[in-house]
C-alpha cells in the first residue's frame, strides 16, 4: 500500500517484529559481535550485508535514512555528521583531480566556499551560474569534464526558486547527473526527483530535525541516473575497485544502490563523518513530526512576508508565497503546497539600520542558524557569506543590507509584534 507523505513521516524506515522496541531504538555500539572470521570477512569484501563498524553503518542511523529515503521517493539513502559533510561526499563520489562541477550561484555561502576554495585546491574545479540563466546560457557552461550539475530548490539565504526541470535537462543532456540540496523545501513541500533530479542531499540540521538539537545530514539517490550508459564519466562505479577486490559498484549493486553503496564503502570508511547513533535518533523524533511543523512554518511566513511588504519602512521583501515575487510562478509550479519558513528582507538605511533593528529584537533570537521551532534571524553579508566580495554577494543574491528572518512556529501574532516594535527602535 503506497503511504502518504505524513504516514511515512511517522513510520516508514523501522517496522519492528514481534517483541521488539516500537521506536527505533539506539545502537549505541562502534563494534558488531560475529561467531567466525569467515562471516566477518565476508562483510569486508561486501559479499554480505551487515554491520562490523559504525564508522562505515549502524542500524540506528541506517532505518532513520532509510525514512528520509522513503520521504524523497529515492531507493537508497545515508547519513552524513553534517549537512557540508553531505554536499562534500555526493560531489566527490563521482568527482575527481581534473574534473568539473556546474552549480548555481545562488547557493549556502559554506557550500560556495567548498567548491570555490577546497574543492578547487583538490583539482576539481566550478562554474558557477545564475539560476535565472536561460537553457543556452546553462549549455554553454558544460565542458567535456563537467561531471555534475548542483543546486537548491529554494537557495539559502537567496530563496531563489530554482527550475529543476531545465537543470535536469541540460545535466542529462550531457550525460550527468543533478544534484538538488532539498534542505528549505523538504520532501513536504517539494520531491526533486519527481522534476528530473538525480541525487538528493539535506542538511538534516534545519527543519528535519527541527528543534536545533542535532547537526545531520542526508544523501538519497533517486535510482535513475544510468552510471553505466556514461560509463567513460563515471570510472569510480563502473570499474574495478581494488581497495574491493576489483569489485564494480554498478554490477554488484545495480543502478538502484551502486551509488550509496560506494559512499559507503569508501568515503564513510576513508573520511569517516558518520553521525552518532544518539544523534540519528533524535534526527528521527524532528522527522515524526516534520509533515505538522511545515504548514506552520508556512503560514506564519507568509503573514509575517505580507506584515513586511505592507510596512513604508522596509526597503524590500522576498518570499516567493508573495505575488509580487520573481519566483511566485516556480513556487506555484513546484512548492505548491508552501515553500518553508525563511524571508529575506531590507530595512531602510541599510546594514546600520539592519544591526539597529535585529538588536532590538526581543522574541526572535541572533543565532548562526535557520529553520527551527524557534525565530531567529541572522545578517548573511557579516556571517554565512562573510567570506565573499561585494560582486560575489551580488551574483549570490545575498545583498549587504539582506536580513535573514527564520519564521518559527510560535504565535504569528507574537512574531509580528516583535518585527513591529523593532521598526520602531530604527
Amino acid at each position: 500500500m503506497k503511504k502518504r507523505i505524513g504516514t511515512e513521516c511517522v513510520q516508514a524506515g523501522y517496522t519492528p517484529k514481534n517483541g521488539e522496541p516500537r521506536v527505533i531504538p539506539i545502537i549505541q555500539s562502534t563494534t558488531f559481535k560475529y561467531d567466525s572470521s569467515e562471516e566477518m570477512g565476508k562483510l569486508f569484501d561486501l559479499e554480505a550485508s551487515g554491520y562490523f563498524y559504525s564508522r562505515l553503518a549502524n542500524p540506528t542511523s541506517d532505518a532513520v535514512a532509510a525514512k528520509i529515503t522513503a520521504l524523497e521517493g529515492g531507493t537508497a539513502g545515508i547519513l552524513t555528521s553534517s549537512g557540508q559533510a553531505a554536499v562534500f561526499f555526493s560531489l566527490f563520489n563521482i568527482c575527481s583531480a581534473g574534473d568539473h562541477i556546474i552549480s548555481s550561484s545562488a547557493i549556502y555561502g559554506g557550500v560556495f566556499n567548498l567548491l570555490s576554495v577546497t574543492m578547487k585546491r583538490m583539482g576539481i574545479e566550478v562554474t558557477f551560474v545564475d539560476p535565472d540563466c536561460t537553457a543556452d546560457e546553462l549549455d554553454s557552461a558544460f565542458r567535456d569534464n563537467t561531471k555534475v550539475v548542483y543546486g537548491e530548490t529554494i537557495a539559502n539565504p537567496a530563496l531563489t526558486i530554482l527550475d529543476i526541470e531545465k537543470f535536469a535537462k541540460a545535466a542529462h543532456s550531457h550525460g550527468v547527473p543533478l544534484i538538488i540540496d532539498n534542505t528549505f523545501a523538504t520532501p513536504v513541500n517539494c520531491r526533486p526527483i519527481e522534476w528530473g533530479a538525480d541525487i538528493v542531499v539535506h542538511s538534516t540540521t534545519k527543519y528535519m530535525d527541527g528543534h536545533a538539537a542535532t547537526v545531520g545530514g542526508a544523501i538519497i539517490d533517486g535510482g535513475k541516473f544510468d552510471w553505466d550508459a556514461h560509463a567513460d564519466k563515471f570510472p569510480g562505479l563502473t570499474t574495478p575497485d581494488e581497495s574491493y577486490h576489483g569489485i564494480i559498484y554498478t554490477k554488484k549493486f545495480g543502478r538502484e544502490m551502486a551509488y550509496i553503496q560506494k559512499i559507503t564503502a569508501q568515503l564513510m570508511r576513508d573520511f569517516g563523518a558518520v553521525p552518532a547513533p544518539i544523534n540519528s535518533y533524535m534526527l528521527n523524533l524532528g522527522l515524526e513530526s516534520l509533515h505538522v511543523r511545515m504548514p506552520r512554518h508556512c503560514s506564519n511566513a507568509q503573514k509575517v512576508a505580507e506584515f513586511l511588504e505592507g510596512d513604508d519602512r522596509v526597503a524590500w521583501v522576498n518570499y516567493c508565497g508573495l505575488k509580487s515575487s520573481p519566483y511566485y510562478e516556480l513556487a506555484q509550479k513546484y512548492l505548491p503546497n508552501g515553500s518553508c519558513g525563511v524571508i529575506s528582507f531590507g530595512v531602510k538605511g541599510g546594514r546600520k539600520a539592519a544591526e539597529k533593528f535585529m538588536g532590538a529584537l526581543k522574541l526572535a533570537a541572533i543565532v548562526t542558524h535557520v529553520a527551527d521551532a524557534r525565530t531567529c534571524v541572522l545578517h548573511p553579508a557579516s556571517s554565512t557569506h562573510r567570506q565573499m566580495n561585494e560582486e560575489q554577494l551580488e551574483k549570490a543574491g545575498v545583498p549587504a543590507d539582506m536580513i535573514r528572518l527564520s519564521v518559527g512556529i510560535e504565535d504569528a501574532e507574537d512574531i509580528i509584534d516583535d518585527i513591529r516594535q523593532a521598526l520602531s527602535a530604527i
